[in-house]
């Protein structure tokens, strides 16, 4: 399975602040500024920073009421349509970054333009959006939705669909229509509207869809993607796509996405090119990894690697991962966030349990979980590298899974007439045996210094991690959480042993997807 780790665990700790603070930093996804396209003819997504605040601690209101940025959008095409373009085969469009957890950038689709935040995903290939006939998804009535009755350039197409991810699925049917990225308009993309968004992870999203950067040969319904259109329709310069992602939290500019080359400004020295063994995805050969000047040996004869830009964090083997995290002194997620549950919650869960309540309403009523008892928030947003692990869980929300858990466990105790102290004892002692999904884990804080690097071996050259470009933070003071930048995922060979190399590295190395020449550069970010 491939990660679009949207950043990608939603915690909750400490207290309620800290609770939302996580939920805020966890959730994947990317959006981007529309701006005129510049001198030196490359397509440019700029990518926006956002100060994490307490303002934001309810995402899911948060995204609705941020109204896609939709009327500042359309005054910046209305004024590119009068624009005299000095040169039309490429182009530079801007992108926010939210939270180094969601880099997202705005398109419009249809004649006028209809606005919509979306993933600039080198991890799948589709471009979708939410339908107007979409009416049975939460997720389709707090973002854009397309109109096709509203659009003069629409052609309908019909064609079922659906697209699987760990944390859920889209599905809905094939239309045809105009696509505008910044400057350049891609005539007759076929593109899915979604009518179904089975996931409450697209809920608080902070995107409407996916714009998929990927290759043919996993595209959904044998679409032909909007990179590939770009290219035929000599929209770009170059048949070469960059990334460069600032991750510096204090910077106004988040980084940007250039079509059509790379800008000079965004790295340093000369970029490492590495081929392509294999089509799909953005894969190559990786040499061996090391954590301080210490091999793993897990891949000294070379793993299978993906650069994915829908990805926050880095997945490797477990039994690297593992490593890593032992390094770092990590601590399991769901173990902490269980007894976080039972340190705050203990003795109201108890009280309820005691007083009558249902155990099936316990959670709400504390409020840690929501819809039906179920929070769902994933911590990141997975898409298919593995058709047979298509649909795959990711698992819920931690706090509301604590709750869930803690509710079975004193509810089997107090059958016992034993103490509330003892019950509470009881419980925190099982959280400590949870293991934890994913292979998240959290660290002091205080600790980073002392924490070893992490090195890849890419074409023969290492490319190192430090562990304040490893290790991701938020909130400030006393609230400030970190979290391992590695989580586990095992890929069987064949195709594994498979590392995702996410924003956790491309932030660090500009990144330069080379079409034309099937191959990867890579090169220290500016």
């Amino acid at each position: 399975m491939k990660y679009l780790l949207t950043l990608r665990t939603l915690w909750h700790c400490l207290n309620m602040e800290r609770k939302h603070l996580w939920a805020a930093l966890l959730l994947l996804a990317i959006a981007c500024f529309v701006f005129p396209a510049s001198s030196d003819s490359l397509l440019r997504i700029s990518l926006k920073k956002r100060q994490l605040d307490i303002s934001s601690l309810n995402v899911a209101n948060v995204a609705r009421l941020e109204d896609r940025y939709g009327k500042h959008v359309m005054k910046d095409i209305e004024k590119k349509k009068k624009k005299k373009k000095s040169d039309t085969n490429s182009d530079i469009v801007s992108l926010k970054n939210y939270l180094d957890a969601q880099y997202y950038g705005d398109i419009s689709i249809g004649s006028p333009p209809q606005n919509f935040t979306v993933i600039f995903d080198t991890g799948s290939s589709n471009l979708w959006v939410p339908s107007s006939r979409c009416y049975f998804s939460i997720a389709c009535w707090i973002h854009s939705k397309y109109k096709a009755r509203k659009s003069s350039t629409y052609t309908k197409k019909g064609e079922s669909c659906s697209i699987h991810y760990g944390s859920g699925s889209i599905s809905g049917f094939l239309s045809q229509d105009n696509v505008q990225v910044g400057d350049l308009v891609v005539t007759d993309q076929v593109f899915i509207e979604a009518t179904r968004e089975s996931s409450v992870t697209f809920i608080v999203a902070k995107f409407d869809g996916i714009l998929g950067l990927g290759f043919k040969e996993i595209a959904v319904g044998n679409t032909t993607p909007v990179w590939y259109n770009m290219v035929k329709q000599d929209l770009v310069k170059e048949p070469v796509f960059s990334f460069w992602l600032n991750r510096d939290i204090n910077a106004k500019e988040g980084g940007e996405l250039v079509f059509g080359g790379v800008d000079p400004k965004h790295f340093k020295d000369k970029h490492t090119y590495v081929p392509l063994t294999q089509k799909g995805y953005w894969q190559f050969k990786m040499g061996d990894f090391s954590i301080g000047n210490q091999s793993t040996g897990f891949c000294e004869g070379g793993c299978a690697a993906i650069v994915d830009s829908g990805t926050s964090l880095l997945a490797g083997p477990t039994a690297v991962v593992t490593q890593v995290n032992h390094a770092i002194g990590a601590e399991g997620v769901l173990s902490m966030e269980c007894k976080e549950t039972i340190s705050q919650y203990g003795e109201m869960i108890w009280d309820l349990l005691v007083s009558g309540v249902t155990p099936d309403q316990i959670c709400l009523q504390v409020g840690l979980c929501y819809l039906n008892g179920a929070q769902h928030l994933s911590s990141n947003i997975r898409s298919v590298v593995e058709k047979e692990n298509e649909g795959s869980s990711i698992g819920e929300a931690p706090l509301c899974t604590a709750c869930e858990m803690a509710v079975i466990w004193m509810q089997n105790q107090l059958k016992q007439k034993t103490t509330k102290e003892s019950v509470l004892e009881y419980v925190n002692q099982l959280c400590e045996k949870l293991p934890s999904p994913m292979g998240q884990s959290v660290i002091d804080c205080n600790s980073i210094s002392s924490m070893p690097n992490v090195t890849f071996n890419i074409g023969d050259k290492d490319f190192v991690l430090t562990p304040d470009q490893y290790i991701l933070k938020t909130g400030e003071g006393i609230a400030t959480i970190c979290l391992s930048g590695f989580v586990a995922l095992d890929v069987p060979p064949p195709r594994g042993p498979l590392w995702i190399l996410g924003n956790v590295f491309m932030g660090v190395y500009h990144t330069v997807f080379d079409y034309g020449n099937l191959q990867l550069g890579f090169a220290e970010a500016a």
